[in-house]
């Protein structure tokens, strides 16, 4: 019912920058929030950032200071600028879409920071 489309990601040295998209899109969307999760192999998807309907943002303490999450002009877009990046954030990252009637997930992107 809900797509979600995800883009960016790839391959950075440390330091580098990536910014992720994820669009959503479906009939009468009443969105909550939508946020970016990563995971790697052996552990749980853990939330990166998101931003509510209303603009507030929340970070895992991580990627504070290095990751901003941010409306786009674009409607239901959300923008993840990542900087700074470490080895430590290479993960799958996905995006997640939250409405009142439930959360949709995006097919997940590949990060990976390496020298």
């Amino acid at each position: 019912q809900v797509q979600v489309v995800e883009s960016g990601g790839g391959l950075v040295q440390p330091g580098g920058s990536l910014r992720l998209s994820c669009a959503a899109s479906g009939r009468s969307l009443r969105i909550n929030f939508m946020g970016w999760y990563r995971q790697v192999p052996g552990k749980l998807r853990e939330l990166v950032a998101q931003i509510s309907n209303g603009g507030s943002t929340s970070y895992a303490d991580s990627v504070k200071g290095r990751f901003t999450i941010s409306r786009d002009n674009a409607k239901n877009t959300v923008i993840l600028q990542m900087n700074s990046l470490k080895p430590e954030d290479t993960a799958v990252y996905y995006c997640n879409v939250n409405t009142v009637s439930g959360g949709s997930w995006g097919q997940g992107i590949q990060v990976t920071v390496s020298s």
